[in-house]
């Protein structure tokens, strides 16, 4: 398919077919895998999971490249979902076995997955390579699914990767890490360079892999508050804790926390900013 790539949807297309193939081995993909790509693009990913899955599901905003998919995949080996990746309930394949949903079906899968009754409890495995303008909310997206999920694999910007895995007291550690790891265990798996896509993006960028924890190691009891609480420690990263929580957690708190007011976000781990949660609710 001749496509000139969109700036509006931060499309840079994988075509270096040894990166590809390393990328395929890391996710092992099994023929009843309930599967789910974003941003399939032009296929590179698609093609070889096509060759080892029964069926897959494919998110992907592009009308041009929707239609091109139409008529160059078999119906019965992929669904192909015509919608932006941050209004997809992914939830909603839990119980959409293999084949296409009329609206009807969809509109009662939905309505399980909310309720928490997928009719055959079968949970999703996400990988794409994610526009990587958007990336961020994405995952944000993806962290109010991870239920449904039992891992992600994905393609983006190496400096968004390394904050996710980034421990704390390191330059790359952030509110991104904190809120990821509380909810998911996560792996750098790969850097990619910048000729492996068409364009090349201006960047390195990097392969991962997401694992929701199967228990949250370290639960908030107000799981709001505790995002609340993440957001405002890291608003002002340079600011000590006692300035960026002023109003919030008092002298008093910090103290009967054992937690030194005078540290900044970047030096408290997960379970320290859901120790501090929990004490205020």
């Amino acid at each position: 398919m001749k496509h000139i790539p969109k700036k509006r949807f931060g499309q840079n297309f994988l075509t270096d077919q040894s990166i590809i193939s390393s990328l395929i081995a890391a996710i092992d993909p099994h023929a009843d895998d309930l599967m789910v790509e974003i941003g399939p693009g032009l296929g590179a990913m698609t093609q070889p999971l096509l060759g080892r899955l029964k069926h897959l599901h494919v998110v992907e905003l592009d009308r041009d490249i929707v239609g091109w998919m139409h008529r160059h995949y078999p119906a019965d080996k992929i669904t192909i979902h015509n919608i932006d990746a941050l209004k997809f309930d992914f939830s909603s394949l839990m119980a959409s076995a293999s084949e296409p949903q009329t609206p009807a079906k969809q509109q009662d899968t939905e309505v399980n997955a909310i309720a928490g009754n997928g009719t055959d409890g079968r949970r999703i495995r996400v990988v794409g390579n994610l526009p990587y303008n958007i990336s961020t909310p994405i995952l944000f997206h993806l962290l109010e699914n991870t239920g449904a999920i039992i891992d992600m694999h994905f393609m983006l910007q190496k400096e968004v990767v390394e904050r996710m895995v980034a421990q704390p007291s390191t330059p790359a550690y952030g509110r991104l890490s904190v809120m990821l790891q509380y909810r998911l265990q996560m792996e750098y798996l790969l850097t990619v360079p910048p000729e492996a896509f068409d364009p090349p993006p201006k960047v390195e960028s990097a392969f991962v892999r997401a694992v929701p924890h199967a228990q949250v190691p370290y639960p908030a009891v107000n799981e709001r508050l505790f995002a609340d609480i993440v957001l405002a420690a890291f608003g002002q990263r340079r600011k000590t804790l006692r300035n960026t929580l002023k109003g919030i957690l008092d002298d008093a708190g910090f103290e009967k926390l054992g937690i030194d007011s005078q540290q900044r976000a970047e030096n408290l781990a997960v379970a320290q900013f859901v120790a501090i949660a929990n004490y205020l609710a």
